[in-house]
């Protein structure tokens, strides 16, 4: 009997309804034969395959066989629980719930207190539920994904870790966390063992370990909302959302609920939460455009200035050295020290030019103080809490007062006994107008502090190696880093020099005592470098001053002058200049030095020098910045005169005398200006070298020839270049060439 294969469509069967795709094996009886049929159902026509003997009519009966193949199908969806379903349903109210809870969290973590959380909702609740609405704001992107809960998390937790990260930093420092500190995770890193314990590190890395498990977990396994996700109305309503930020923040600020200035960013923060402040220092940026702008404007500004003058013949090395973290401990109220702390520098404010100096931070924040007296420029008329080496600086280059005393034939220098790329000063000071830059990676550091901080003492001498590098005029900018914080609450001074009484507690006695101690051991250091420069035949002036004060939790009302954006200053000299005491700005500083040196030279020191304190003086300086750093350049008649120079590391060569091999057979290199960060190379090839001493280095190893070219680069931590040394080779009795990198 001949079989048959076909397709017939069998419209009139009656079978249960199939699911598309699947398969069910039916017997029929047609006049007691059986015949075998697979019958499937495909989208919406019932199909039947025939597998039988000649099928003489259609009209049979069925019976169903168990179903013995079928197509795969899809695990059955656990039904989403009634939490899952509500939550889903009112996500938009829990949305505005969480974001009140985050905000809380936020600022008890800030704050230190729950309690002092609590009285700030209580106080400013307007501030409060605007600071909520901006995270609510961000949690309606959740709103995007099938995982819901999931999105919503990792929001929340992004606005959490904002909110640990400022209050980790107040921990060390007055200056809040803001939108530039995340330019600096790379010295952040760098810097954490300084502030932290290898126990905190390993629980720190241990819970964002954690906190991605997690979140990676939520992203696979967190549950799915029901339906589809209605991407055109949601997308409409967070468009709404966050264009509504905008005029509800413009709102806020025209009642005065908000400000849009902050004088002082770390009470902006308390007085305003995070969110906003923060996002002000993600969003604010730069100098606005005065009203007004023009270049006649410009113009009749600058033409108001002095005209360049002076006197080549009897112009003074000028040398600024920016003190870490110091000022006069004895300003604190009730405080006792078992002697004067700073007698060198008492000493000098008694005999030469001092006075307080307003600088822009407090305890942090280097890098803007040093902005200011480098630049004369202002920090006030820049976005809150900016730093202007990680934005503006960048790509661009500003007029100095180094760029300035260059024009007249002066040779630049800066010092640093920190690493190079701290703040980016190995890239910027090339665009302030710096010929050369001593850094850490330069000098030969014998002594660091218990917390890992160079010692200032090496200072002196690296001062006196760049004004011997001369013979003509230098200036030179130091900063010192010897007594930066934070400081230790438990004792680590066995023996300290000056003991203090009338702390609150052993903590903050601990921390105080710590750090008058180093500042102690600074002034030593201001001793030795005076001494040093009034052995000199040559004519210098010396400023020095504090970059603002320490992390001590201080308060003004612990002052006994109430302000803690004031420091001291001194103006010493060796040519018998006239004393004349005042207070000043940071950026009026080097103009002041510039003016007791007769010095009247560049856009912004002969602005200070002869509009200070006239009308209109604070909104004209705001405009020449303008113009200078963002503006059309009227100032320079449209077109900056002054070129990124190019910086050269330290201003001593490493080199060799000599290459021998011990008897064990190691390779002993002899030469001058070794140290830590000195690296050895053989025929263009990095080997690991022992530091020995300054004049001796160690490889072990390898094999010497004849034949090979020795040199001793200056490198970074990392292993980059900073600088070349000259090459060696025993083939040719001696040195063969000297290159310096950029």
């Amino acid at each position: 009997m001949e079989k048959i294969r076909e397709k017939k469509q069998v419209s009139h069967l009656k079978t249960k309804k199939l699911k598309p795709d699947t398969k069910r094996l039916i017997q029929l009886k047609n006049k007691g034969s059986k015949i075998k049929f697979t019958f499937f159902q495909k989208k919406s026509k019932d199909m039947v395959q025939i597998e039988t003997d000649q099928m003489e009519n259609d009209n049979v009966e069925m019976d169903e066989w168990m179903e013995p193949e079928k197509a795969p199908t899809k695990k059955p969806v656990k039904a989403p629980g009634k939490i899952a379903l509500f939550a889903e349903k009112y996500s938009i109210v829990i949305y505005i719930f969480l974001a009140m809870l985050i905000n809380f969290g936020i600022e008890t973590i800030s704050r230190y207190s729950f309690v002092a959380a609590f009285q700030f909702f209580a106080g400013a609740w307007g501030v409060f539920l605007y600071n909520s609405f901006i995270i609510f704001v961000t949690l309606t992107i959740s709103l995007l994904f099938k995982r819901r809960f999931f999105a919503s998390a990792l929001i929340s937790g992004i606005w959490m870790i904002g909110g640990i990260a400022n209050g980790a930093v107040l921990s060390y420092r007055t200056t809040p966390f803001t939108g530039t500190d995340m330019k600096l995770i790379n010295s952040a890193v760098e810097l954490a063992t300084k502030y932290m314990s290898a126990d905190q590190m390993i629980l720190t890395v241990l819970l964002i370990i954690v906190a991605i498990c997690l979140f990676i977990f939520a992203a696979i396994r967190g549950p799915k909302i029901v339906g589809k996700v209605k991407y055109k109305w949601n997308i409409i309503f967070i468009a709404i959302m966050f264009a509504s930020l905008v005029p509800i923040t413009k709102i806020c600020i025209e009642t005065r609920v908000l400000s849009s200035y902050f004088g002082n960013i770390a009470n902006a923060y308390e007085d305003y939460g995070f969110p906003y402040c923060f996002w002000c220092t993600v969003l604010a940026r730069g100098i606005d455009c005065p009203n007004n702008y023009s270049e006649s404007e410009i113009k009749s500004i600058i033409n108001g200035d002095g005209t360049d003058s002076y006197d080549a013949a009897s112009t003074p090395n000028i040398i600024i050295v920016q003190l870490e973290s110091f000022f006069d401990p004895e300003l604190i109220k009730n405080l006792k020290f078992s002697e004067d702390p700073i007698p060198n520098f008492r000493n000098l404010e008694k005999n030469y030019t001092s006075g307080y100096v307003t600088v822009p931070v407090v305890g942090a924040g280097t890098a803007n103080t040093e902005f200011e007296v480098i630049t004369g420029m202002s920090l006030r008329y820049f976005g809150p809490g900016e730093y202007p080496y990680k934005t503006v600086m960048k790509k661009n280059v500003c007029e100095s007062v180094a760029y300035d005393l260059s024009n007249i034939g002066y040779t630049t220098h800066a010092i640093h006994n920190n690493i190079a790329s701290f703040y980016g000063r190995r890239t910027v000071f090339s665009r302030l107008g710096f010929e050369t830059f001593t850094s850490i990676e330069m000098m030969n550091i014998k002594d660091y502090t218990a917390l890992g901080w160079a010692k200032d003492a090496t200072l002196s001498g690296n001062i006196m190696d760049c004004l011997n590098s001369t013979k003509g005029q230098d200036f030179i900018y130091t900063i010192t880093v010897q007594s930066h914080g934070g400081y230790p609450t438990e004792p680590v001074l066995e023996n300290p020099a000056i003991t203090v009484k009338g702390t609150k507690d052993e903590a903050t006695k601990n921390a105080t005592e710590y750090y008058v101690n180093q500042i102690h051991e600074v002034d030593q250091f201001i001793g030795e470098l005076v001494d040093e420069l009034s052995k000199s035949n040559e004519d210098t002036i010396l400023v020095l001053f504090g970059d603002h004060l320490p992390s001590l939790g201080l308060e003004a009302k612990n002052l006994k002058n109430g302000s803690l954006y004031q420091t001291e200053y001194v103006i010493w000299d060796n040519m018998g200049l006239e004393v004349k005491d005042q207070n000043i700005k940071a950026y009026q500083l080097a103009a002041d030095a510039l003016n007791k040196a007769g010095i009247h030279e560049g856009t912004l020191m002969k602005y200070h020098q002869d509009r200070m304190g006239t009308n209109n003086y604070e909104s004209d300086l705001e405009a020449l910045q303008y113009d200078m750093l963002y503006g059309k350049k009227y100032v320079y008649d449209g077109t900056n005169p002054y070129e990124r120079v190019a910086l050269t590391m330290g201003v001593k060569n490493t080199s060799i005398t000599s290459v021998s091999e011990d008897g064990e057979g190691n390779i002993i290199i002899e030469g001058n200006n070794f140290n830590a960060n000195s690296q050895v190379v053989i025929n263009n090839k990095n080997v690991d070298t022992v530091y020995v001493d300054e004049n001796m280095l160690q490889v072990s190893g390898i094999t010497m020839n004849y034949s090979d070219v020795f040199a001793v680069n200056q490198v970074t931590s990392t292993g980059f270049v900073l600088r070349k040394g000259a090459n060696y080779s025993m083939a040719v009795g001696g040195s063969l060439k000297h290159s310096l990198t950029e």
